[in-house]
């Protein structure tokens, strides 16, 4: 499992290894756009002294609406045609225990667990067959959504765009068999969601060759593949969590704007 951690003011990469509770620091860049491989250091820390960033910093954010059928079944809406692409910017961001900051702006919160792609290298116009070429690995999100201002105006820049809207950690898992992972979302320890990617209709090599179609995907952009049915409101002092098989746990509490 890759992470990137923050200790001594300093921000590295390093491969967790959580049976024995440590992280195993890691030089250079894991994208290699310097042309250098990382490389494994030999030192190792204790994970307690570190503290867990996003695994990832994207230039963007890129998102599948109504991708589960389960979900689609849940709302009766029908399942579309092509994928329904929309983008989180990169400052909705936000990593393992940060707070979700509940806006002002909006008086119905919801939480959306999702399986999340780490883009390994820059990705234009590739067919589904190349796909598994370009990624990195896979990690847990949270699409955090303003479901009034949603409906209320039509597109969803504004809803889904909030900073601390898109929660991921807390490692991306380099080798995964993501057909069919389990995903369960939480609230304060009340199963909400309980799905598997078996159920979307676009899988993930349809995905990035739809994606890429349009825009490029950049080292370390990150893609939300949709979230399956059980979504539901937040509250300020919620604890929010979504497990995916083979993964790991994301964890963010919700707090009130005005108690940042």
């Amino acid at each position: 499992m890759i992470i990137r951690f923050e200790r001594n003011g300093k921000m590295k990469h390093g491969w967790m290894v959580e049976d024995e509770n440590k992280v195993r620091v890691i030089e250079g860049d894991i994208y290699k756009r310097d042309q250098t491989k990382p490389v494994m250091t030999g030192l190792e820390v204790p994970l307690d002294e570190v503290k867990i960033a996003t695994p990832c910093t994207p230039s963007k954010v890129v998102c599948i609406g109504l991708n589960y059928k389960d979900h689609a079944q849940e709302i009766g809406a029908e399942l579309p045609q092509e994928p329904l692409l929309f983008l989180k910017p990169s400052t909705s961001v936000i990593g393992p225990g940060d707070p979700i900051i509940y806006p002002a702006l909006t008086q119905n919160l919801h939480y959306e667990g999702e399986l999340a792609v780490v883009i390994k290298k820059e990705a234009r116009r590739i067919k589904a067959e190349e796909a598994d070429q370009y990624i990195l690995g896979f990690t847990c999100a949270l699409d955090i959504t303003a479901r009034d201002l949603q409906g209320r105006d039509g597109q969803w820049t504004r809803a889904k765009g909030f900073d601390t809207f898109c929660p991921l950690g807390p490692a991306i898992a380099a080798k995964v068999d993501y057909h069919n992972l389990r995903i369960v979302t939480r609230v304060n320890g009340e199963v909400r969601q309980d799905s598997h990617t078996s159920q979307m209709v676009f899988k993930i090599p349809q995905l990035l060759e739809a994606i890429t179609a349009v825009m490029t995907l950049l080292p370390g952009d990150v893609v939300l593949t949709g979230t399956p049915a059980g979504v539901g409101s937040l509250q300020p002092g919620d604890e929010v969590s979504v497990t995916i098989e083979d993964i790991g746990t994301l964890t963010n509490r919700v707090i009130s704007e005005s108690a940042r």
